[in-house]
C-alpha cells in the first residue's frame, strides 16, 4: 500500500512544480466498480433477489442509503487533491438502473457538483450495468449509445453480459470519444473465459479503429472494469495496448498501469492476490505536450485508508460491502481509479 500514496505524493508535487513557471487547468477522469449497486424494490426481469429486503443479505432501506452515503463520499473526495471540482467524469459499473445513480448524485455529499449522468440498460442476466457521472462544467454530452458484447460460444455463452456504453462529447474544447466497460468475469475459470473478454475488447477495438481512420489524433479514453490485467492478451493483443509511452504512436492505446502492475500494486483482489481490473486507457494523442488541449499527466489509485479491510480474511485488500451475506459497513470490492490530464492556460 505504501508505494501507492507515494504516488498519490509525487502527483501534487509534479503539479505544483508546474505551476510555478505556468498555469494549468486539470480534469480528472475516473472509474469505479461500485460493488452490486442495487435498490431494494425487485425486478421481475433481471436476477436481482439476492438484493431485496427479504433475502439472506436483507437489502433493506437502512443499507442501501448507507450504501448511497459510503460510495458518494469515495467520489465526493476523488482527485480533490489536485481540483476541488473532484472528477470531471467517472466510469461506474454494477448498477441496477437510472434510480441508483440518480439517488447517487443527488446524494448529501454529491449533489452541489450538479452531476449528470449516461446509461442505459444492459442485457446482463443479473441486471447490472455501466454508466458515465460527468461533471457539466467540463463535459458536454453529444451523443451516447449502448454498444452489444456478442459472446463466443464456449466461453460464457450461457448468459448474456454488459453493453459497452459509448458516449461522445466536448470535454473543455477538447472532443473526446469514451468507452465504459465492464468485460466479463473470470467465473469459471479465466483460460475459459478469455474468448468472452476478448469478444467484448473486440466491440472496443472495432469502433476505436474507425474513429481513427477518420482521424489519427482522436482523443479516446477507454475505461473500466476489464476483469483482465494490463499484460492480459485482451489488452495486449485484442486493443493493442502499450504500456510505455515511447512506444506509443498517435493512432495507439496506451496503458499507464502496466508499471502498477508489475509492482504488484492493484485495484482488486483476486486468488490472493492484486488483480488490476480496474483502468482508464487513453489514446496516444492525449500524450503530445506541446498541444493547445489536455495531455495526459498521471495515473492515480484511490487506496485511502478508510477504503482499506483492516481485519479479517480481506485484511490489507479493499473494504467490500459484503462478507458473505453480512453488511461489512464497506465500500466496494474494487479501489477506484483515476488519471489526471492537464493543459496549459497561459
Amino acid at each position: 500500500m505504501k508505494k501507492l500514496f507515494f504516488a498519490a505524493t509525487i502527483l501534487i508535487i509534479s503539479v505544483s512544480a508546474y505551476s510555478q513557471q505556468h498555469k494549468y487547468k486539470v480534469s480528472v477522469i475516473g472509474f469505479y466498480n461500485l460493488e452490486n449497486y442495487y435498490d431494494t424494490i425487485n425486478n421481475p426481469v433481471v436476477d436481482d433477489e439476492e438484493f431485496l429486503p427479504n433475502s439472506a443479505r436483507q437489502y433493506n432501506t437502512h443499507v442501501y442509503l448507507d450504501k448511497i452515503e459510503r460510495l458518494s463520499s469515495v467520489i465526493s473526495q476523488m482527485g480533490t487533491e489536485i481540483n476541488p471540482d473532484g472528477v470531471a467524469m467517472i466510469g461506474v459499473a454494477e448498477i441496477e438502473n437510472d434510480t441508483v445513480l440518480n439517488d447517487l448524485v443527488h446524494s448529501a455529499k454529491l449533489k452541489d457538483r450538479k452531476l449528470k449522468f449516461v446509461h442505459y440498460d444492459s442485457p446482463d442476466r443479473r441486471g447490472v450495468d455501466v454508466g458515465l457521472l460527468y461533471n457539466p462544467k467540463y463535459l458536454s454530452v453529444i451523443s451516447s449509445a449502448p454498444l452489444f458484447v456478442q459472446l463466443p460460444g464456449g466461453s460464457k455463452d450461457s448468459y448474456f453480459t454488459r453493453d459497452v456504453l459509448y458516449v461522445k462529447g466536448i470535454l473543455d474544447g477538447d472532443t473526446v470519444h469514451i468507452f465504459v466497460n465492464h468485460w466479463p468475469s473470470r467465473s469459471g475459470g479465466e483460460e475459459r473465459s478469455i474468448p468472452a473478454r476478448a469478444a467484448a475488447a473486440g466491440v472496443v477495438k472495432k469502433r476505436v479503429d474507425s474513429l481513427m481512420a477518420i482521424n489519427q489524433s482522436t482523443k479516446i479514453l477507454i475505461m473500466g472494469d476489464l476483469n483482465d490485467d494490463p499484460v492480459s492478451p485482451s489488452l495486449t493483443k485484442v486493443l493493442g495496448a502499450k504500456g510505455k509511452m515511447k512506444e506509443v504512436k498517435s493512432n495507439d492505446i496506451f496503458n499507464p498501469w502496466l508499471d502498477f502492475y508489475k509492482n504488484g500494486i492493484g485495484t482488486s483482489p483476486y486468488q490472493d492476490a492484486w488483480g488490476l481490473f480496474d483502468q482508464v486507457l487513453c489514446s496516444g494523442a492525449w500524450l503530445n505536450k506541446d498541444q493547445k488541449g489536455y495531455y495526459y499527466h498521471k495515473a492515480t489509485i484511490f487506496n485511502k485508508e478508510f477504503l482499506v479491510q483492516k481485519t479479517g480474511k480481506y485484511r490489507g485488500y479493499s473494504k467490500r460491502t459484503w462478507d458473505g451475506n453480512v453488511y461489512n459497513y464497506g465500500y466496494s470490492d474494487h479501489f477506484p481509479v483515476y488519471i489526471t490530464m492537464v493543459k496549459r492556460i497561459d
